[in-house]
């Protein structure tokens, strides 16, 4: 664990130029095996604050199944940061331009949940300022490491999901 500070930023276009050559080259390196690439996360919601870390998720049939796609991703400067079933994080880009990659198979609950979250935060005005406000407090203090700030926003993007639809399956 490292002690760390959240730092937002308004909305950059340039996070969809980042992610469209991202994308870009995924699926030259993967082709089919990538069944779906998807810009998702904050930097994905033109006029939300964000930390300008791009997120990508990648749908892969069988993300447990590494040879068949990982090294690719690992030729194209990737390092594996976490292992769970059926889910691979990734990390890319120089500390300016960092890159997030999640492969899911692509029916993955958690794919369904970024897109609708995604969705949810474009299309309602009234929800995105929600989130924002939500990340502008939670960055306000000092956190044991990035991962108690993501679990401390996951009551707003629950209430979120589930005005958009979301079963709660008690995630």
């Amino acid at each position: 664990m490292r002690p760390t500070r959240v730092v937002l930023v308004e909305h950059d276009p340039a996070w969809a130029e980042r992610f469209a050559a991202r994308a870009a080259q995924l699926r030259a390196a993967l082709g089919p095996r990538a069944r779906l690439i998807e810009h998702v996360g904050s930097t994905s919601v033109p006029g939300l604050i964000a930390k300008p870390i791009v997120d990508i998720v990648v749908g892969i049939d069988d993300p447990d199944d590494e040879p068949a796609y990982l090294p690719e991703l690992l030729a194209l400067g990737y390092d594996v940061r976490v292992r769970q079933p059926d889910h691979r994080a990734l990390r890319a880009g120089d500390p300016d331009e960092p890159v997030n990659l999640h492969c899911y198979p692509p029916g993955h609950d958690e794919v369904r949940r970024y897109l609708l979250f995604r969705g949810r935060l474009r299309a309602e005005p009234a929800e995105r300022e929600l989130y924002a406000r939500t990340k502008l407090a939670l960055a306000d203090r000092e956190w044991p490491d990035i991962n108690y700030y993501a679990e401390a926003k996951s009551p707003v993007i629950d209430e979120i999901l589930a005005r958009a639809g979301w079963p709660d399956r008690g995630h």
